[in-house]
């Protein structure tokens, strides 16, 4: 694989079980002083609908799985970075970072659901490889449980 698209990673992450099998999965391409690594939570909003949790509770939300990605890199010779994001359109709101931050690639694990439940979410790994104008790079889960 081309360590090059390992520079300036944007890592997403969705939940406290993506973050660390996200981190376990990376650690091995970035164990290096010249890589950085941007952790990025987007925080979807309702676009006119309620909210299900306090913006307050999904940004602490999101400072937990910030926490597990630092656990689960602590050892590797990288910068991290973290970033929250706020954004209708997750996909949307990632490539839109990758190219605020100069990112390298957009890189992550898998997640979980059924076929139907990605066609009825959006299915957000197709959005990214079809919206990006850098690489997506997607890694192995490693199946990590949760911390």
């Amino acid at each position: 694989m081309d360590e090059s698209l390992f520079e300036r990673a944007v890592v997403p992450v969705a939940s406290r079980d993506d973050a660390a099998a996200t981190a376990a999965a990376l650690a091995p391409y970035i164990d290096a002083p010249d890589r950085t690594v941007i952790a990025v939570h987007v925080i979807e909003k309702a676009d006119g609908a309620l909210d299900k949790a306090s913006i307050e509770q999904r940004e602490a939300d999101a400072e937990a799985m910030f926490g597990i990605v630092t656990e689960g890199l602590d050892g590797v010779d990288a910068t991290l970075e973290t970033e929250i994001r706020y954004g209708t359109d997750v996909a949307g709101t990632l490539v839109e970072t990758a190219d605020d931050v100069a990112a390298s690639a957009i890189v992550f694990t898998p997640r979980g659901g059924s076929r139907w439940k990605q066609l009825l979410s959006g299915d957000v790994t197709h959005n990214l490889v079809h919206e990006s104008d850098v690489p997506v790079v997607v890694l192995p889960d490693r199946e990590v449980s949760e911390a």
